[in-house]
Parts: C-alpha cells; sequence; structure tokens
C-alpha cells in the first residue's frame, strides 16, 4: 500500500487490523535462523558495534526500542510495538516520493542473556504479510561472546519481489535493501554512543 502523504497513526491501525489474520507469503518460516531458501535472494550485513556485557544490554535494549529503523526515511509502527513473536506491525518507508506501507508479522524472537554465561545473544525476525512490496524474512540480531568481548550487529535477510510494481522495479528494490542494512547499522552505532563511526559505515 502507498499514499502520497505520510499515513495516520489511525491509517496504519486499521491497515494492521486487515493484515493481523492473514497468512505470511513465503516459506519457510524462521529460515533466517539458518540459511536464506534457494530461490530467495540474500542480504547480510554484519558490524562490530563495541565490547562488553554492558554494550550488549544497551544493544538489546536498542533493538527492543526499534533503534535499527531510526534512519531518516523508514520507521516502525506503533512506535511502541512490543517484540514478541505473533505481534503485527508496519513498515513506513518514504521512497520515491511516496509513503509506503509494509505489513509483517514477528516470526521469532530469541532473547539468550542468562548470568554467568559466556554468550549472550537477542534477535527479532519479521515475515513479511500480504500487504508488503516483497517477500521474504529480516532478522536484526545483537551478540556477545566472552572470548572476544565483541559485541555485534548482525542483519540477515532473504526476499524476492511480491506485487507487480516491485518486480518491474526489482534493481531498485535489492540497492534500498542494501542501502537500509548499512543506514541500520550506522544507527546502532548511535545508539551505542558512536556518531562519528557510524558516519562511516560502508556497505
Amino acid at each position: 500500500m502507498f499514499t502520497f502523504r505520510k499515513p495516520s497513526a489511525e491509517t496504519v491501525r486499521k491497515f494492521l487490523d486487515g493484515q493481523a489474520g492473514l497468512d505470511l507469503t513465503y516459506v519457510p518460516v524462521g529460515a533466517t535462523a539458518h540459511s536464506a531458501p534457494a530461490d530467495y535472494r540474500p542480504n547480510h550485513t554484519r558490524l562490530r558495534i563495541g565490547s562488553g556485557r554492558e554494550t550488549f544490554a544497551k544493544a538489546r535494549a536498542a533493538l527492543s526500542r526499534w533503534d535499527q529503523f531510526r534512519i531518516g526515511w523508514a520507521e516502525v509502527q506503533p512506535h511502541d510495538a512490543e517484540v514478541r513473536p505473533g505481534a503485527v506491525v508496519a513498515i513506513v518507508a518514504r521512497r520515491l516520493g511516496l509513503w509506503w506501507l509494509n505489513a509483517c508479522r514477528i516470526v521469532y524472537v530469541v532473547d539468550e542473556d542468562e548470568p554467568g554465561a559466556t554468550a549472550a545473544r537477542y534477535a527479532v525476525a519479521f515475515g513479511t504479510l500480504p500487504d508488503h512490496v516483497g517477500s521474504g524474512e529480516e532478522r536484526f540480531q545483537v551478540e556477545w561472546d566472552a572470548e572476544t568481548d565483541a559485541v555485534w550487529y548482525d542483519v540477515a535477510s532473504f526476499s524476492q519481489p511480491h506485487l507487480l510494481l516491485t518486480r518491474l522495479g526489482y534493481p531498485y528494490m535489492k540497492w534500498s535493501q542494501r542501502l537500509f542494512s548499512r543506514q541500520s547499522a550506522a544507527a546502532m552505532l548511535k545508539a551505542m554512543g558512536e556518531p562519528e563511526a557510524a558516519a562511516n559505515v560502508r556497505d
């Protein structure tokens, strides 16, 4: 769905009400936890965003606030959407002079952070619903391990065009996905208090 003006909260609510009971548009659901299906295009971005358990906790909190979407042209709505499996959210994006509403369902959440453990991981994965320009899944993850003390931000997705318009403009869709991944990594660095490093993130 696209509009010429930014959709209101009420418009988004009605949009999501219409999508909530529908099935996901792809299989296998949850594949971002393993590997992309052969007939989908994979995309992967991985960036070290700091060190230590405190940084991991900060990164986990950033993902739970949807900070990875603070890139200027895309956002999650509702803004206070709960991060839980089954929740339906809209990715609202402004591209090519239009506002696009894309419906997603959270298909899994991983929260591994036990006291005294030598590794920790937090991940959230979206799957596409019928009113989405693409078909596929995207997973956002932060992780830490004691051996290196490094904290990593990792985005993995697989997709193919879903609507006729995006089939015709698939090269632009792929470019936008790469741009989003890079800017999402920069947004996470900024959330970690690294604005100068964020400005230097590249593909």
